[in-house]
């Protein structure tokens, strides 16, 4: 398969990800498109609307059931260009609760770590590179988080439908307020289709997860 004769839509199609179901029990691949549309429709730019398409590509610390490895950034980069394919990469392989840890950080001092199954390495972020990152994962979560407390999903702890709606609930709060703009004010749209009966529930933390084992 020549990837560079494919868009990059074609490319996210091709290797598969139309077969996976996602934990918000969309396919894989219709998450990926759904992540872009958000992002076009904040105005963010061509290069966060791919980042949004490939935001989670080699697999990320809450979802490893599609890993393209991570050999292939060169690839991914020549597709989708530099800016783009970093901030994919990042919000795939971070430890999240260095991303959370760093919303504090003030300007120029950004940096998240890697999980120790992906390097276990700094990784140090411009200013641009960490509002890119936050935009994007924020953009990943409201997309979903409905979907994910309509049901229970016991791999995250969420034992009841509507404990997603806790998860991480200060950093995407915070996140928010860091962005403002549509940013801000389509988190303010989805919360608030949040019902009061959980709206005490908060969980700092994503449980390790399984990786699967048919990495491509």
């Amino acid at each position: 398969m020549d990837i560079f004769a494919l868009s990059p839509e074609e490319f996210v199609e091709k290797i598969g990800t139309g077969t996976i179901v996602h934990n918000s029990g969309d396919l894989f691949g219709d998450h990926l498109r759904a992540v872009q549309r958000v992002l076009k429709e904040w105005n963010y730019g061509k290069d966060l609307e791919l980042a949004g398409l490939f935001h989670s590509i080699y697999g990320t610390e809450g979802f490893q059931d599609f890993q393209l490895s991570l050999n292939r950034r060169d690839d991914v980069k020549r597709l989708i260009g530099e800016r783009a394919e970093f901030c994919a990469y990042c919000n795939c392989v971070m430890d999240r609760v260095t991303l959370d840890a760093t919303l504090s950080a003030p300007a120029g001092k950004h940096k998240i770590m890697a999980r120790p199954d992906v390097g276990g390495h700094e990784i140090a972020l411009t200013d641009q590179q960490f509002e890119d990152l936050i935009t994007v994962h924020l953009a990943d979560w409201l997309e979903q988080v409905e979907r994910e407390a309509a049901k229970i999903n016991k791999r995250h702890g969420w034992l009841n439908k509507g404990d997603a709606w806790g998860y991480r609930r200060s950093a995407y709060q915070r996140m928010a307020e860091l962005l403002g703009g549509p940013a801000q004010e389509t988190y303010k749209t989805v919360f608030a289709r949040e019902p009061q009966s959980s709206r005490h529930i908060s969980q700092a933390y994503t449980p390790k997860l399984q990786s699967w084992s048919g990495r491509r």
